[in-house]
């Protein structure tokens, strides 16, 4: 039996990458690293964080995309809050909305815990999954590479759509946003002009 090859992208510089690419996308960001991340990279009006809703990223974007279908937006979440949710894919396929896309930073375990075994390295493909649940569109990313794709994929190709990187595991350092609710709020609407 061989031992799985590492997962290589660096999480940190690949997220600051792609958020380089968004437009006036909007952004809902999962618990833990990926709203670190996305702030580390430079934070935004357009970023709508929450804290403390554990599997709530997915269900969040697909209201802010049935509710503002002109704009493009992104639930950028890790593997375990998106198991967490895995319910809202069938939702997301049964609404279809075709601005809204999923990306999942998959670095095989459950890193904000403990960094036990994640479901996802072992037989459970989250592609698959989304795909199963009637979202049509999915893409695999195991490399840096293979960005201008998924920009492509994420910001201008019809949705719904759902993508999965393959990340390593990093320490990189917490960049934590605003943690008052009312205000994160307050300045998303702001951004939308509500």
């Amino acid at each position: 039996m061989s031992t799985p090859t590492p997962n290589k992208i660096q999480r940190r510089p690949f997220v600051a990458e792609l958020l380089k690419h968004r437009g006036d996308a909007l952004v809902v960001p999962g618990l833990g690293s990926p709203t670190w991340d996305i702030f580390a990279a430079g934070d935004s009006p357009e970023y709508l964080y929450s804290w403390g809703g554990m599997g709530l990223a997915v269900p969040t974007a697909l209201g802010i995309a049935l509710a503002q279908p002109k704009r493009r937006v992104l639930a950028l979440t890790g593997d375990g809050e998106m198991m967490m949710g895995i319910g809202s894919l069938a939702v997301v396929a049964d609404q279809a909305p075709p601005n809204l896309t999923i990306l999942v930073l998959d670095n095989e375990s459950f890193s904000e815990t403990g960094r036990q075994r994640g479901l996802s390295s072992g037989r459970t493909d989250l592609c698959r999954v989304a795909e199963g649940f009637g979202i049509a569109r999915t893409m695999l990313v195991t490399d840096q590479e293979r960005m201008p794709e998924l920009v492509k994929f994420i910001f201008t190709a019809p949705g719904p759509s759902f993508a999965v990187a393959k990340i390593a595991i990093t320490d990189d350092p917490w960049r934590l946003p605003e943690k008052d609710g009312a205000t994160i709020a307050r300045r998303f609407r702001g951004a939308l002009g509500l």
